[in-house]
């Protein structure tokens, strides 16, 4: 039975990194739940949170393949438990009369922002848990949902280390 699994990866900010690191995945067969890349606080690094839907016994597989690429640097899973993870959505809805007080309503109580309104729709923001995404996405469902953008899965790991600092932990069952 397969897992979700978040990786963290430092790479080099290089052209075709990002393709490679896919690549590796899809020629395996492995299904990406999802991937968000960004630069880190050093530069001339990225880094990638890989949430990756694949069995316990051949996440160490995946990360000494990942390993092996050129322009990788660190391969780091990081567990809920030792981990910080949010995501971003930007949620359109139908918002019209009464409506518009009760979308709004439910974004206070998620915490989430309004960003744009017209006469006929809201924009929200809302960052959290993808659980936390998930229940405001079903209050907000009722009102109609446009459109709608996630980022994925961010993470770092909790304490005061950074990733360079850190060790993969073993694998259960590997």
């Amino acid at each position: 039975m397969s897992t979700l699994h978040t990786l963290s990866v430092l790479v080099e900010d290089r052209s075709g990194v990002l393709a490679r690191v896919a690549g590796l995945f899809a020629a395996r067969g492995f299904n990406i739940h999802s991937l968000a890349v960004g630069t880190t606080e050093e530069s001339g690094l990225s880094r990638m949170t890989i949430v990756v839907d694949v069995e316990p016994q051949r996440l160490e597989q995946v990360v000494k393949q990942l390993n092996k690429l050129i322009n990788v640097i660190k391969v780091q899973e990081l567990s809920a438990s030792e981990s910080v993870e949010r995501e971003l959505a930007l949620i359109k809805v139908r918002a019209e009369g009464d409506a518009r007080a009760r979308a709004i309503e439910i974004a206070d109580i998620f915490r989430a922002r309004v960003l744009d309104v017209t006469h006929q729709a809201l924009t929200i923001e809302a960052t959290g848990t993808r659980d936390k995404l998930e229940a405001l996405l079903e209050l907000l469902a009722a009102f109609g949902v446009v459109e709608m953008a996630r980022t994925g899965r961010v993470a770092l790991g909790r304490g005061e280390r950074g990733i360079r600092e850190r060790t993969l932990r073993k694998v259960e069952g590997a």
